[in-house]
């Protein structure tokens, strides 16, 4: 029961336009290896020692940048558990529901037991309608990822022509329980047309290290390229074909450096705010209001957030980051110590009510396995006052009580 036609072909076509910019970077980096290798190295250097050298730390940044872009195109962004979906009563029930109290009731009771903790501008629980799941804090939908989620849209809007109401209510639970929606990315940065894919959690490493060491390239490149460089206008190259690919090899390198410099730069800040792309330009909505620094726990724990407790794992291209990517520690539970003024929007009462809490500070690998539970992770005081109390599961969900 594919779509088929016109619109199937029209899709086809599209994943293959998304794949162009992937394939000029391809072609430029395997016209680069040709220039530098044969015609740089082999050809125009006559020093041994030197094309030596050259080769040798060539080949280590080569192989370095093309396993973490392999790595940045072809690893899944991980996607919503399926706690956070919907299932097949709960959204017929929502269906059911025309106003949208009605609805924020049926979704605060779903969301009561998950650590959900951001919220929409309007203090209303942030739900997927295009996947119909709850979303997880810094998770966001990505219209570009659209693996399955427009073949789950047509199933649901195509009426199904059985007979048999029994046989017709089975196929409608097959496709709400297998055919999921693959766009709302956990912690969603952006998504890179020159990947072909989404940035996001499980990714993300691999996108810093791209960076990092595509910056490195073409910066070696261009240091190693500069002097016969500079011999192509003073006519000390021999006349070949050789010294055509120097020249641009050095123009094409150097203008890579610099718009990968402040790519890179910019994402390095990033890192050290705890921040996304997504956040930079639109601050998360948390409790007590908006806060830019609210994921922000100090330099260190934001770095480590990334790439990991090892530090041998840093600079290779194997997953490290911390966490599930469903769950984050704010600086709204536990303190940062780099931010000593309140978040945005906070006042007394709400200080009062954080200072009756105590948050244990765990390690983010634990909520893997503690994602659903109804027993809280906090003790309360005895002047905790009963609107606070509401909302002891998560502590996030007394904003829709004080909107």
């Amino acid at each position: 029961m594919a779509p088929s036609g016109p619109r199937s072909i029209k899709r086809g076509c599209q994943r293959v336009l998304y794949w162009i910019p992937v394939l000029f970077i391809v072609l430029i980096v395997a016209w680069s290896y040709y220039a530098y290798v044969l015609q740089l190295c082999i050809e125009s250097i006559e020093d041994t020692g030197e094309k030596v050298v050259y080769l040798l730390v060539y080949h280590v940044f080569f192989i370095m940048f093309v396993c973490t872009y392999w790595q940045t195109i072809f690893t899944k962004p991980m996607n919503p558990l399926k706690e956070y979906h919907l299932s097949c009563s709960d959204k017929e029930l929502l269906e059911r529901e025309d106003r949208g109290e009605s609805q924020q009731e049926i979704l605060r009771r779903l969301a009561k037991d998950l650590p959900i903790y951001t919220r929409t501008n309007s203090g209303a629980i942030r739900f997927c309608d295009h996947c119909h799941l709850l979303k997880p804090d810094r998770c966001h939908h990505c219209s570009v990822c659209d693996k399955y989620g427009s073949l789950l849209m047509h199933l649901e809007k195509r009426p199904h022509s059985i007979l048999h109401s029994g046989r017709q209510s089975k196929i409608q639970l097959h496709f709400c329980l297998t055919l999921l929606c693959y766009r709302c990315i956990l912690k969603m940065d952006h998504h890179c047309p020159w990947v072909n894919n989404c940035v996001g959690f499980s990714n993300y490493k691999f996108f810093m290290l791209f960076l990092a060491y595509s910056l490195l390239y073409c910066l070696f490149i261009t240091a190693t390229d500069l002097q016969y460089f500079i011999k192509f206008w003073m006519n000390g190259l021999p006349d070949s074909q050789a010294k055509f690919h120097i020249l641009f090899l050095f123009f094409s390198a150097s203008m890579f450096s610099v718009s990968l410099a402040s790519l890179f730069i910019y994402h390095c800040w990033l890192v050290c705010k705890n921040r996304s792309t997504l956040e930079a330009v639109r601050a998360p909505v948390f409790r007590h209001g908006t806060d830019k620094n609210g994921f922000s726990l100090g330099f260190n724990k934001n770095f480590r957030q990334v790439f990991g407790d090892e530090i041998k794992y840093w600079p290779i291209p194997v997953f490290s980051s911390l966490g599930d990517g469903c769950s984050f520690p704010t600086c709204l539970v536990n303190l940062d110590p780099e931010q000593p003024s309140s978040p945005t929007g906070s006042n007394s009462a709400s200080k009062g009510a954080a200072e009756g809490r105590q948050f244990p500070s765990k390690p983010l690998r634990e909520s893997q396995s503690r994602l659903l539970t109804s027993t809280p992770s906090w003790t309360e005081s005895d002047n905790t006052t009963n609107t606070d109390k509401k909302g002891a599961s998560n502590p996030g969900m007394t904003i829709e009580n004080e909107a």
